[in-house]
């Protein structure tokens, strides 16, 4: 039997909402950060993570939410340095 936390429900519900309003999003909003609010459904978009995050906040009074970037697979990119 395979357990599921609370965190993991939360992102796939998440995930579920984002691949749905992706499709609609893409042509215009390609690129930008959309935080979803699992439970209502409810989101706002930012041309970053930090102007989504801040919408988020205001609008979500706090409430958790799911950050993806419409049309890439990760909201973030990161590099190793070889130094």
């Amino acid at each position: 039997m395979v357990l599921v936390t609370p965190s993991e429900r939360f992102y796939r519900k998440g995930k579920i909402l984002f691949r749905r309003l992706e499709r609609r999003l893409k042509a215009k909003h390609r690129g930008e950060v959309i935080a979803i609010e699992p439970t209502t459904g409810a989101y706002v978009l930012g041309k970053d993570a930090l102007e989504a995050a801040l919408k988020a906040r205001n609008q979500f009074h706090g409430r958790p939410v799911d950050f993806f970037r419409v049309g890439f697979p990760a909201v973030h990119k990161f590099r190793a340095l070889h130094g």
